[in-house]
């Protein structure tokens, strides 16, 4: 097993505004340290780039998208290097969901722990036919602790959410679709599946679509009064600093629009 973050995790340009990550961590893309920081490399080059509309995220492993957290460094450490690890977890998740770009995890394979945690945080999810998803923390005497028992209720409710999560069962692709937990199916080859629905999410404008996802996040946590001043805020500054002057004006003028 490699122990270097530029082996584990790499990136490339699928085409202009899509950014292709592949995990590649054997045998199961268990989440240690060095695909964490992998992933916050392939963030940093992106935000250098600055050309990023959509990240796909996916693994180049056979059966498995990202098995959950390290076993074995677990078993390993004592209480404050757990919470040290924990923290680079979240923070990793935390950052893919603040993203100044969107998000798709790519899954045709077993997805559990912090594996499903990080499809969690991205903005949308594409499953294979092998996609296996799962957060079975109770096993092993732990709760999810990178997002889990936050982001899973607000996808698909909390009766749902406890089922699988005190069950500590796997739920397959169809299953996971039927409960809001994926949102597109791929019946064939899952990355194409993901490129083709990233290629619909690049032609709108980008600070219009990161809105409409704040702006939605925001209705589980606030008031209806509430984030309908929320939804006034984000609208007046997209019409007074967004682009919506260029899409009006390319509507008029019956033209594509030059977002950026």
């Amino acid at each position: 097993m490699t122990d270097r973050a530029a082996d584990v995790v790499t990136w490339s340009t699928a085409q202009p505004g899509i950014t292709v990550v592949r995990l590649a961590r054997p045998p199961a893309n268990a989440l240690g340290v060095p695909l964490l920081e992998g992933l916050h490399a392939a963030m940093d080059a992106a935000e250098k780039a600055g050309d990023a509309k959509v990240m796909v995220i996916t693994s180049a492993l056979p059966k498995y998208f990202a098995a959950g957290a390290d076993i074995k460094h677990l078993s390993s450490i004592d209480a404050s290097a757990f919470t040290a690890y924990g923290d680079i977890m979240r923070e990793v998740n935390d950052r893919i969901a603040a993203a100044p770009w969107l998000s798709i995890a790519a899954v045709d394979g077993v997805a559990l722990g912090g594996g499903l945690e990080l499809a969690l945080a991205c903005t949308l999810r594409v499953a294979g036919p092998g996609g296996r998803f799962g957060l079975p923390e109770v096993k092993l005497g732990l709760i999810p602790g990178a997002g889990g028992t936050q982001r899973l209720p607000r996808l698909v409710g909390r009766g749902r959410a406890l089922d699988i999560m005190l069950t500590a069962r796997q739920i397959g692709a169809a299953e996971a679709y039927r409960i809001g937990l994926v949102d597109r199916l791929a019946d064939g080859d899952v990355l194409e599946a993901a490129l083709e629905f990233a290629a619909e999410l690049i032609g709108p404008s980008l600070p219009a679509q990161l809105a409409v996802v704040r702006t939605v996040d925001a209705a589980g946590d606030l008031a209806l009064a509430d984030g309908a001043r929320y939804e006034v805020d984000r609208i007046q500054s997209l019409f007074e600093e967004g682009e919506a002057a260029e899409g009006i004006a390319a509507f008029v003028e019956k033209r594509a629009p030059n977002f950026r």
